[in-house]
């Protein structure tokens, strides 16, 4: 009995404290002015909720506190909008003290250098430093024989196989990345680069805890690695004498123009965040590509259709030219729709550099505004029948203009990359759709939040078509 009464009485005292914590981690927020919401604990917030949750999370916290509320997530005080008009003015209002402000653990992972940490007039150096090579002249020029000469190997052997086609697709995502930075040297470096990449993009996304065994240290410990490979790299290439038309090639050139010169940390940080958001998007959209066509048969017939139209205008060995991916239509209207129904990416980051009002609320500077844009794929009012995969409501060449089309990023802040992105999904659907036929192997679960993801894999029996 005295036992008892014992652990009762831990039980109470500890119940005690977490409720004092909470309610004293609430009252550090309970600013006149700031939006209605919940804080959750000291330190962690509400992360675990969000993480776990996700959609519900947000959905329950708009039900009710309304779609402008506060709340601590990735060890940041945070307001939340889910307004489509509000993320629109955050978005496009950059210089008025909403700069980028992603999570500490991606700065750190991705560098300090890279283009979504940076903002002024070094993001608008960065971003010209990047688009000129991703230039739709680099893309068509450059680029794209790569990619294509990529895709064509990578896929030539899947005949009679069961494949897990995330791994698959992570693999193709990183690797004609890579191909596109460092051509000559891609083959060699792969083997090593590939598993410390893959536990950085794991890293980016977790509490900033530097203990071992942590998603955070292991990623941060992968980021050294990559730096080791990438200035071996860049050493090797200054010392040789022969000229390289690929990324890293362009940013190594010597020469009298009148651009941004990047220092060695700059052009480390824009080759990793290169790889970085790439791999995220290309690998999922094609992975949920492949999930989408086989569940609707009727949009895989048409997209087959477009690409054996293409095929049979060119011999077999000829590859695919700029010139025939914007010829391909129904292609990218089936990765719009894909990137919109999956929800590859949820939202975007800013951080406010001053004090300001929003929505009738005072936000505190050094706070983030997660401008949350899943809610807006999901419109009946903007996409009849939202919840159906419909890639011909993207034939309207209008709705990709429209000001709530945020599957790309908005503003300031529009994805760089989204043409060679579009291109690299579109050579990879040309190649499968035309060789393949597939049926899934297991039924395995799907889960979309925080990422994109078949937590088992996703099978799939390969035949030939």
């Amino acid at each position: 009995m005295a036992l008892f009464m014992v652990i009762l009485g831990l039980f109470v005292l500890v119940l005690c404290i977490f409720t004092a914590l909470l309610r004293w981690n609430e009252m550090r927020y309970r600013k006149k002015g700031l939006p209605r919401g919940t804080m959750g604990w000291p330190v962690f917030g509400e992360t675990t909720e969000f993480l776990k949750q996700g959609p519900n999370f947000m959905k329950n916290q708009r039900a009710r506190y309304g779609s402008f509320f506060k709340s601590h997530i990735l060890a940041c005080p945070t307001v939340v909008s889910m307004d489509p008009e509000l993320n629109r003015y955050i978005l496009m209002n950059e210089t008025k003290g909403l700069v980028p402000g992603y999570p500490q653990s991606m700065l750190d992972i991705l560098g300090k250098c890279n283009i979504a940490a940076v903002h002024g007039s070094t993001h608008k150096q960065m971003r010209g430093a990047l688009l000129a090579l991703i230039s739709p002249t680099m893309i068509r020029e450059q680029l794209l024989p790569k990619i294509d000469e990529f895709m064509r190997i990578f896929l030539s052997n899947w005949d009679n196989k069961v494949i897990n086609i995330q791994e698959k697709t992570k693999e193709m995502a990183f690797l004609s990345s890579l191909k596109q930075i460092a051509s000559a040297e891609s083959s060699s470096v792969a083997q090593e680069f590939m598993p410390e990449f893959f536990k950085l993009v794991l890293g980016t996304l977790s509490l900033p805890i530097d203990l071992p065994g942590t998603n955070y240290r292991r990623g941060f410990q992968a980021r050294k690695n990559i730096l080791r490979i990438l200035v071996q790299l860049i050493e090797e290439r200054r010392d040789s004498e022969e000229s390289h038309k690929d990324m890293l090639g362009y940013l190594l050139r010597k020469d009298d123009s009148n651009r941004h010169k990047l220092s060695d940390d700059e052009i480390i940080d824009q080759i990793i965040t290169i790889l970085y958001s790439g791999y995220e998007t290309v690998s999922t959209t094609s992975m949920m590509a492949v999930k989408y066509l086989h569940d609707h048969p009727r949009v895989l017939e048409e997209l087959r259709k477009e690409h054996m139209a293409h095929r049979e205008r060119k011999r077999p060995e000829d590859p695919i030219e700029w010139n025939d991916l914007k010829s391909l239509r129904f292609t990218r209207a089936v990765i719009f729709e894909t990137s919109r129904l999956a929800t590859i990416v949820n939202g975007v980051l800013r951080k406010t550099t001053q004090e300001m009002e929003l929505n009738g609320c005072v936000i505190p500077k050094g706070w983030r505004i997660y401008v949350y844009t899943r809610e807006i794929n999901y419109d009946p009012i903007l996409y009849p029948d939202p919840l159906a995969f419909n890639p011909w409501r993207w034939m309207d060449k209008s709705l990709e203009s429209q000001s709530y089309f945020l599957i790309f990023g908005g503003g300031t802040r529009q994805c760089p990359g989204k043409e060679l992105g579009i291109a690299e999904i579109s050579t990879f659907l040309h190649y499968f759709v035309t060789r393949y036929k597939w049926e899934e192997v297991g039924g395995e679960k799907l889960m979309k939040f925080p990422r994109v993801e078949a937590p088992d894999g996703l099978h799939i029996r390969v035949s030939s078509y």
